[in-house]
């Protein structure tokens, strides 16, 4: 099945490449390692959680990824793509939202701010000349929910850029959501953990879906920005990765 919806105007290759890997870069900015910093405290801000929900919060998060498949497609019918700005600005005031209430409405909010983070992945899709609709393109929308980046490893599995093309079915993509959802359980928990803070819960929340969607904006770009490359160059996408870590090392 043929993803790709509208071509974009060709591209210098080379040019792409440095653009992607600076955008690869910045995706870690101060924003996420502010969250990392704030996760990783000695006393821990998932400790905050109750024991029931952090142990269903993978559940939960399966549960938010189905919901947002189907929530994000067709919202495409009704909403249009939105300027990053904007996507960035209506996370924030769902996480605030969310966080003002405390716990029950932070856990109410978190389907909702999942759809918002794959419909704005979706719309980066389109961005590259993509379609949404088409089920490999959908695959690799939810994959972006577990990537550190195409150049990350560290769960033994390159999730963000899963290149073998398997039976693209409904059991599939239950098996892919299966393996995001811990990582999506991770972000979550983080999240959810940092709104239940009194009086500060809802200023946590509007950082934190600022921080991811700025996050998750730029890891979509990188990941069909070089599926892109990839197929306009003809060149393999492991190859293409390889490229790319080259190109990362030479701007540090």
């Amino acid at each position: 099945m043929n993803d790709i919806m509208i071509a974009p105007a060709p591209v210098d290759p080379e040019a792409e490449l440095d653009r992607i890997a600076r955008r690869y870069k910045a995706a870690g900015g101060l924003g996420i390692q502010l969250l990392n910093t704030l996760g990783a405290q000695a006393d821990g801000l998932l400790s905050r959680l109750p024991d029931p929900v952090r142990k269903q919060l993978d559940a939960a998060s399966k549960a938010a990824l189905l919901y947002a498949l189907d929530a994000a497609s067709q919202s495409r019918n009704v909403v249009p793509d939105q300027a990053e700005w904007l996507n960035r600005a209506v996370s924030s005031a769902m996480g605030a939202a969310g966080g003002f209430g405390g716990l029950p409405t932070a856990l109410a909010e978190l389907p909702v701010t999942t759809t918002l983070l794959l419909r704005v992945i979706e719309g980066v899709a389109v961005e590259h000349g993509f379609d949404p609709n088409t089920e490999s393109v959908r695959f690799d929308c939810v994959q972006v929910f577990a990537a550190a980046g195409p150049l990350e490893h560290d769960d033994s599995a390159d999730l963000a850029f899963l290149s073998a093309r398997v039976a693209l079915t409904g059991a599939a993509m239950q098996a892919v959501i299966a393996r995001v959802a811990p990582r999506l359980a991770i972000v979550m928990g983080q999240k959810l953990a940092a709104q239940t803070v009194p009086v500060l819960g809802a200023v946590a929340g509007a950082a934190t879906n600022y921080a991811y969607t700025s996050y998750y904006t730029d890891i979509a770009h990188v990941h069909f920005g070089l599926r892109r490359l990839a197929i306009e160059a003809d060149q393999p996408h492991d190859q293409m990765v390889a490229r790319l870590k080259d190109q990362v090392k030479r701007l540090k």
